[in-house]
């Protein structure tokens, strides 16, 4: 497993968290909502894409 992928999706939450806290301060509720749903969907897409090479690493194992 690459590393990398680790600290990218560390590096997008803490990102995330750091622009929702400033948004929050600043009253804009709402657009920090969306921020952490858009900030979810981004890491969920990069774990998707991992899954699809786990299961692709397996079928070719298991010769599917």
């Amino acid at each position: 497993m690459d590393i990398n992928v680790i600290f990218r999706i560390a590096g997008i939450g803490i990102l995330i968290s750091v622009l929702n806290m400033v948004l929050k301060q600043a009253g804009k509720e709402e657009q920090a909502q969306m921020l952490t749903l858009s900030g979810v969907v981004i890491v969920l897409l990069m774990v998707i894409q991992l899954i699809q090479r786990l299961f692709d690493d397996i079928r070719s194992v298991f010769g599917f």
